[in-house]
């Protein structure tokens, strides 16, 4: 028998070699999507934050101008500087169900600018919105307002749709104006939005409170006899820690991510983690890249300041200072946030909070750039089976997706039904803490 050379041998023998490795990792990642669409048959994927409602307000106007059962990635709508053209939303019908979206938290948000009764009446259009489109597709989605209904809502085969209001700012600093918005479907609140309220602080806003007013301490308790969910994004590390010490039922982070992994004020640190552990709450990781990327969070504060220069060097030259940013992007390109950076940050809560405090917030429709490979509500496997690479349990997988969510809610519920025995309604205002009322702002 001829022998062949050695080195022949090994020019073989490499390609089969590479073969061979290749083709497990291939069986292994289809037999992971497998098992990740198991998960996610059975177990309801709960989004803690989707903004649709507001894209569909301030792109489109209104409900009618826009079809969710259709591919809604290409659309004429008003842009993000207020001219007509193109418009990419990350949402709709047939995504969400090659995404396996089981339940949404859909977000009824007005900027914190606006408040007073201008508040509550924009955010009563944001939650007729959502009525209104949950209406109109019935065969794809239904109002839930308990863990049950979700339940029930995903095994007939559509998507269980309930509200959050994502600032305290909209109440108006009144109580029967957030029982009203119960009574309308919303089950959490978010204590404030970019801006300090009289009663509580933002974690983007100078600190007034050192936490929360004994008003606002109040509207926790009052959140908690009613059932609503206390939802700590957008609050400062202060307030995070004030309301876990006052509240009865488990908190959530609809839409945030670890401070630890990026520090942007908008996440959560480690020791207020380490309370949400104790309180058997959830923090639901956002996919922002300024939230998720240490790297795209520095990027995005040099953009701000290379603006800010180049609006002032070019006062009065808008064309020129345009110019000169386009220019300064061309030269420093936003740095690239991937999927397995946004499971770092589900791995990092799992590992401080515990396994059962953590959860999905996309805020999808509400962010500028996602993640690669996480761009709309069609990707939400795609991180499963990142994690499931990274050995987690099928029980773990669905824990994630929503059992946790289901559990929090479950718990609120009865907090609620324990405190209604024994507590009326408060008739608590701003005058707990000196204050009168239209100071807002």
């Amino acid at each position: 028998m001829t022998k062949l050379p050695i080195l022949a041998c090994l020019l073989l023998a490499a390609p089969l070699a590479a073969f061979a490795q290749g083709a497990p990792s291939t069986a292994n990642d289809a037999q992971l999507q497998k098992r990740v669409e198991r998960v996610l048959t059975r177990t309801p994927l709960v989004d803690g934050h989707n903004d649709l409602p507001g894209a569909i307000h301030n792109r489109f106007g209104n409900l009618g101008n826009i079809d969710l059962a259709a591919d809604t990635t290409n659309l004429q709508g008003k842009t993000r500087d207020g001219s007509i053209g193109t418009v990419s939303l990350m949402t709709d019908i047939p995504r969400m169900r090659k995404g396996q979206l089981g339940a949404q938290f859909w977000s009824a948000f007005i900027p914190a600018t606006i408040t007073g009764p201008a508040a509550v009446k924009r955010t009563m259009e944001q939650i007729d919105i959502i009525r209104t489109m949950v209406a109109k597709y019935p065969r794809d989605m239904e109002m839930a307002y308990t863990a049950d209904d979700v339940v029930r809502i995903h095994k007939a085969g559509r998507i269980a749709s309930m509200i959050g209001v994502e600032g305290g700012h909209q109440m108006d600093n009144s109580l029967p104006v957030l029982r009203d918005y119960y009574l309308l479907g919303v089950r959490y609140m978010t204590l404030t939005h970019g801006r300090t309220t009289d009663w509580a602080d933002s974690a983007t806003d100078a600190p007034r409170h050192n936490g929360l007013t004994k008003f606002g301490r109040a509207v926790v308790h009052e959140m908690n006899r009613m059932g609503m969910l206390v939802d700590l994004s957008h609050v400062s590390p202060e307030t995070m820690r004030a309301a876990l010490q006052v509240t009865q039922a488990p908190v959530i982070f609809s839409h945030s991510s670890a401070r630890a992994l990026d520090d942007h004020p908008r996440d959560v640190p480690d020791d207020v983690l380490a309370m949400v552990k104790a309180n058997h709450g959830i923090v639901m990781v956002n996919f922002l890249p300024t939230f998720i990327s240490q790297a795209d969070n520095d990027w995005t504060a040099e953009r701000a300041g290379a603006k800010a220069r180049f609006d002032t060097r070019y006062a009065g030259q808008p064309d020129r200072a345009s110019a000169a940013l386009e220019q300064w992007l061309q030269e420093h390109p936003q740095p690239k946030t991937t999927i397995a950076q946004v499971a770092d940050h589900v791995e990092h809560i799992r590992k401080v909070a515990g396994i059962e405090s953590v959860g999905i917030g996309s805020d999808f429709d509400g962010i500028g750039s996602t993640p690669v490979g996480l761009d709309g509500v069609d990707k939400y496997p795609a991180l499963f089976v990142e994690l499931a690479r990274r050995g987690w349990s099928d029980d773990d997988l669905a824990a994630l997706a929503g059992n946790n969510l289901l559990r929090v809610m479950r718990q609120a519920e009865a907090v609620a039904k324990r405190l209604q025995a024994t507590d009326a309604p408060s008739h608590a205002t701003l005058a707990l803490d000196g204050q009168t009322a239209g100071t807002e702002g």
